[in-house]
C-alpha cells in the first residue's frame, strides 16, 4: 500500500536520482550557491517586494526585454562552459588519453550545449531586444498582449530551468545530439530521463516562443501609429514579422513531433521506432522542417538590426529600401523549403536532393538584395565607425565565408565528402556566431543608451569586436580543415595525430573568443562606474532615424506622451529636420496593470513538465488543472487597466526634466 502510494505521488523518483556524479554536485553546488546568494542579497537589502512588483509581475515590455537578456545572458554562459568541456576534451583526447570525459558524459554536453544555444541563449536575447524595441519603433506603448508577453517571457524561464534540472534530479541529460534524433531517443536505446528533461523543457519553452510570436505579429499589424504603413516600417520591425511568422509556422511543427516522440516513450506507440511499423526518418524530416527555419528566426532580427545600424551610421536612408524588404520576405518563404539539404544521404534519390539543392542555392537571391541595400546604403554615405557598425563590419566578413561554405554544402555530391563532419559544424557556427550573435552584440551596444541613459565605451567595445572576429577564425577555420581530413561531429576521441595541433589551435580561439566576451562585461562595468562621462541626455546619441530616438532616455513606461504621427518611412528623422520634435502633448493614457498570472501558469507547466519525467502523473494532472484554473481566473478579471491622467504624464514629464 505504501509503495503504492509512493509511485502514485513520486512516480520513479528516489534516492538515486540525487546528485552523485562529479558534475552533478558541482552543478547543483554551483545553482544552489547562486540562488542563496540571491536569497540574501534580497532579504539584506530588503528588496523582495520591489522585485515582485516592480520586475516579476511587470507587463512593461522593456523589463520584460530586460529579463530576457539577464536570463539569456545567463544560459548563454552556461552554454559557453558547454562548450569549453568539449574544446578541451578533444584538444586531449588522442589515442591512449581518453582525454577527462567518458564518451556517454561528452555526448550529454554536446547535446545539451546545442540546445542551451539555440533555445535559450540566442532566442531568449532576441526575444528580449524585440519587447525592448519593436513597440518604440511602431509608436505604440505596449504589445497586443500584456499576459502573453508576461507568460511567454515565464514560460521561456521554466524550460531554462527545466534543462538544467538534471543537476540535481536525475544525473544524467539526453546524449542523443541537440535535436534528439531518433531511434536514439527512444526508449529502447535512451531509458533515463535525460531524454525526458530534453522533451519537457522544449516543449514548456517552445510554447512560450508561440505565444511570442503571436503577439509580436499581432503588435506590428495591428498597433502601429497612424500614418506608418507597412511600407513605412524600419527594417528591424520588418525583421521581427518575418520571423514571428516563421515561429507561428514552424513551432506547431516541433511540438507536434515532439508529442510524437513522447507517446512512443510513454505509451509504447511507434511513430519514429525502427520496430512495429515506425520510421525513424520521418522524424528527421519532421525535425528538420522546424529546425532549418528556426535558423531564419535567429538570423532574420539580426539583418533588421544591420539595417538600422547602417543608415544610422552612414548618414543616410537605406538604399533599395523595397528591396531590402522583399530580401526578408524572400528569406522568410525559401527557408521553409530547404530543410532536406541537412539530409542528402538519406538515400531519397537524385531527383529529391537536386531539387532541394536548387532551393537551398535560391536562398542567396534575397540574401544578395540585403546585402545590395547595406552597402548601397554605405556608398558615399557620411560613414562613422562607432562600435556597433565594427560589429556591422565584423558580420561581413564571417557571414560571408560561412555563406560560401553553406553553398558548397547545397550541392549533394559535396556534401556526401562532408556530410556530419566538423565542416558541418563550423559552418553552422558561423552563421549563427558571425549572423545572429554578432548582430545581437551589435544591437545591445546600439541601443545600450536608449534604456539606460548612458553610452558604452566605445574604445573597450572596439577591442571587444577585435576579439571576437579574431578568435571566431581561430576557432572555427582549424574546424573547416578537420571536416576536410575525415573528422566527424560528436567526436569524444580519436586516434589520428595529425588532427591534435588543428584542435589546440581551435582552443586558443576559443580562449581568444573568452577574452572577449570578458572585455564586452568590462566594457558595461566601466561604462555603469563612469556613466555620467557617457551620459546621454538628448536621446538621440546616434543621430537616428526611427521612432524610439523620438522618446527620452532611459524610456518612461508609457513610451510616448501622446501617439506620434507618421508620415515617412524615417519618421523621427523627418520630424527634426521640420522641428516638431520640440512640440509635446499630452494625453490620458490606458497603461496595462501588472500582473502575476503569467508566474502561476508558467510555474504550473513547469511542474506538470518536471513532474511528468518522473511519471509522477497525480502531481502533473494537479499542476495541469492548477493552470488551467489560473487561465479561466484571470479571462474573468475585467479589472487589467488604469488610466494616466494627462495631467500627471504632464507632471512626470517635468520631473523628468528637472532630473
Amino acid at each position: 500500500m505504501i509503495d503504492s502510494l509512493r509511485v502514485l505521488v513520486l512516480g520513479k523518483l528516489d534516492w538515486s536520482a540525487l546528485p552523485h556524479e562529479w558534475f552533478t554536485i558541482g552543478g547543483t553546488v554551483a545553482l544552489s550557491g547562486m540562488l542563496l546568494t540571491v536569497i540574501a542579497m534580497l532579504t539584506y537589502f530588503k528588496r523582495w517586494k520591489w522585485l515582485w512588483k516592480e520586475w516579476l509581475t511587470s507587463t512593461d515590455p522593456k523589463r520584460i526585454g530586460i529579463m530576457y537578456i539577464v536570463i539569456a545572458g545567463l544560459m548563454l554562459f552556461r552554454g559557453a562552459l558547454d562548450a569549453m568541456m568539449i574544446w578541451i576534451q578533444q584538444s586531449l583526447s588522442l589515442g591512449e588519453s581518453h582525454g577527462y570525459l567518458t564518451g556517454p558524459h561528452f555526448q550529454q554536453i554536446f547535446t545539451a550545449h546545442g540546445d542551451i544555444m539555440v533555445f535559450f541563449a540566442t532566442m531568449g536575447l532576441l526575444a528580449g531586444l524585440m519587447n525592448l524595441i519593436v513597440p518604440l519603433q511602431i509608436g505604440a506603448r505596449d504589445l497586443a498582449s500584456p499576459l502573453l508577453n508576461t507568460l511567454g517571457f515565464w514560460l521561456y524561464v521554466g524550460g531554462a530551468i527545466l534543462i538544467n534540472m538534471f543537476f540535481v534530479f536525475g544525473g544524467e541529460f539526453a546524449a542523443v545530439g541537440w535535436l534528439a534524433q531518433t531511434p536514439l531517443s527512444e526508449l529502447q536505446y535512451s531509458p533515463g530521463t535525460g531524454v525526458d528533461y530534453w522533451i519537457w523543457s522544449l516543449q514548456v519553452s517552445g510554447l512560450g516562443s508561440l505565444f511570442t510570436g503571436i503577439n509580436f505579429l499581432a503588435t506590428i499589424i495591428k498597433m502601429r501609429a497612424p500614418g506608418m504603413t507597412l511600407l513605412r516600417m524600419p527594417a528591424f520591425t520588418w525583421a521581427t514579422l518575418c520571423s514571428s511568422v516563421i515561429i507561428i509556422t514552424i513551432f506547431p511543427i516541433l511540438a507536434i513531433t515532439i508529442a510524437m516522440l513522447t507517446l512512443d516513450r510513454y505509451l509504447g506507440t511507434h511513430f519514429f521506432t525502427t520496430t512495429g511499423g515506425g520510421n525513424p526518418m520521418m522524424y528527421i524530416n519532421l525535425i528538420w522542417m522546424w529546425g532549418h527555419p528556426e535558423v531564419y528566426v535567429l538570423i532574420l532580427p539580426s539583418y533588421g538590426v544591420y539595417s538600422e545600424i547602417v543608415a544610422t551610421f552612414s548618414r543616410k536612408r537605406t538604399a533599395l529600401y523595397v528591396s531590402n524588404v522583399i530580401g526578408l520576405l524572400g528569406v522568410t518563404a525559401i527557408a521553409m523549403l530547404v530543410w532536406l539539404h541537412h539530409f542528402f544521404t538519406m538515400g531519397a534519390g537524385a531527383d529529391v536532393n537536386a531539387a532541394f539543392g536548387i532551393s537551398t542555392e535560391f536562398i542567396v537571391l534575397p540574401t544578395a538584395l540585403l546585402f545590395a541595400s547595406w552597402l548601397l546604403t554605405m556608398f558615399r554615405g557620411r560613414i562613422k565607425l562607432a562600435s556597433p557598425m565594427f560589429w556591422f563590419l565584423a558580420f561581413v566578413s564571417t557571414f560571408t565565408f560561412g555563406g560560401l561554405a553553406g553553398m558548397l554544402l547545397a550541392f549533394p555530391a559535396a556534401d556526401y565528402q562532408v556530410h556530419n563532419s566538423l565542416f558541418l559544424v563550423a559552418h553552422f557556427h558561423t552563421q549563427i556566431v558571425g549572423g545572429a550573435l554578432f548582430g545581437i552584440f551589435a544591437a545591445i551596444t546600439y541601443w545600450f543608451p536608449k534604456f539606460t541613459g548612458f553610452k558604452l565605451n566605445e574604445t573597450l567595445g572596439k577591442y571587444a569586436v577585435a576579439l571576437w572576429l579574431t578568435g571566431f577564425f581561430l576557432a572555427f577555420l582549424p574546424l573547416y580543415i578537420l571536416g576536410f581530413m575525415g573528422a566527424t561531429r560528436r567526436l569524444d576521441h580519436y586516434t589520428n595525430p595529425s588532427w591534435q595541433p588543428l584542435f589546440m589551435v581551435s582552443v586558443v580561439g576559443f580562449l581568444v573568443l573568452c577574452t572577449g566576451a570578458l572585455t564586452q562585461i568590462l566594457q558595461i562595468v566601466v561604462s555603469i562606474v563612469q556613466r555620467r562621462q557617457y551620459r546621454d541626455a538628448t536621446g538621440d546619441p546616434w543621430d537616428g532615424r526611427t521612432l524610439e530616438w523620438s522618446t527620452p532616455s532611459p524610456v518612461p513606461f508609457y513610451n510616448f506622451t501622446s501617439i506620434p504621427e507618421v508620415h515617412s518611412r524615417d519618421a523621427f528623422w523627418e520630424m527634426k529636420q521640420s522641428g516638431q520634435t520640440a512640440k509635446k502633448h499630452y494625453e490620458d493614457i490606458e497603461v496595462p496593470k501588472n500582473t502575476p498570472f503569467g508566474i502561476y501558469i508558467a510555474a504550473a507547466a513547469f511542474v506538470f513538465g518536471f513532474a511528468m519525467v518522473w511519471h509522477m502523473f497525480l502531481i502533473a494532472a494537479i499542476a495541469l488543472v492548477a493552470a488551467l484554473l489560473c487561465v479561466i481566473i484571470r479571462t474573468f478579471d475585467e479589472d487589467t487597466e488604469y488610466v494616466l491622467p494627462a495631467s500627471k504624464v504632464r507632471e512626470l514629464e517635468k520631473a523628468r526634466e528637472a532630473a
